[in-house]
């Protein structure tokens, strides 16, 4: 069994759209799945919308994603594990290609992210720019990142201590585990951090990452781009 595991928090205005596309996306691979949604303290009926798609809720109160991303994978029954941001649009070539690397013996992986909406020129070379990094340095951006369930017991699930930047810790470790993937295939995620953060506000949060290193994203203070009131 293939479990997709959404972890969100008041997305009443995305996830009924993720959870259409991962539905169509799975549909068509012809073996079990499920679709787990962990609404983490949700004041929004976003476990309602949820519940409507036909998904599983879980619902906890943790307002932290690496614990939330853990918390759905201890609820999954999947031998493979596929973490989706709520945000976040996937198509079955991104879901095949993933289930076709662990096939051929990768212990997990991430795939290439292309932002919705209006986005500016320089913003998509960057990112252009940002996937062949990942690449790389084989860190899967946090709002696709599969794995072995053999995989992620294996190095702990999401590193707890982190309230941000868990996807990279996850990557590193699972790299350092096995063979691990970033796909040519694409996701689709919201471009809402840029349209509705400063470039002062990013750039204040790099430097205090900069600054002050892991420490930083070891608490929810500076972290308002994920976990201060959401600006839509």
């Amino acid at each position: 069994m293939i479990s997709f595991i959404v972890p969100a928090h008041d997305e009443a205005r995305l996830i009924g759209a993720t959870l259409d596309a991962l539905r169509a996306a799975a549909g068509g691979l012809q073996q079990p799945y499920e679709i787990i949604v962990v609404d983490d303290a949700s004041s929004d009926g976003t476990g309602d919308i949820a519940l409507a798609r036909g998904a599983q809720v879980l619902t906890v109160t943790h307002r932290h994603i690496a614990a939330t991303r853990n918390a759905g994978a201890r609820a999954a029954q999947g031998d493979v594990l596929v973490f989706i941001d709520a945000d976040t649009l996937v198509n079955a070539g991104v879901v095949t290609a993933a289930l076709a690397a662990i096939r051929s013996g990768a212990g997990g992986g991430g795939a290439a992210v292309r932002l919705q909406g209006q986005v500016a020129w320089h913003v998509r070379m960057a990112m252009t720019f940002f996937i062949h990094a990942f690449r790389l340095t084989r860190i899967a951006p946090g709002c696709f990142v599969f794995c072995t369930r053999t995989a992620f017991e294996a190095v702990g699930g999401f590193d707890e201590r982190y309230y941000a930047g868990e996807d990279v810790a996850i990557s590193r470790a699972l790299a350092r585990d096995g063979r691990f993937v970033i796909l040519r295939e694409a996701v689709f995620t919201s471009d809402r951090k840029l349209r509705t953060f400063s470039v002062a506000e990013h750039l204040r949060l790099v430097l205090r990452v900069a600054w002050h290193g892991r420490k930083t994203l070891r608490s929810r203070d500076a972290l308002s781009l994920w976990y201060g009131r959401r600006r839509e």
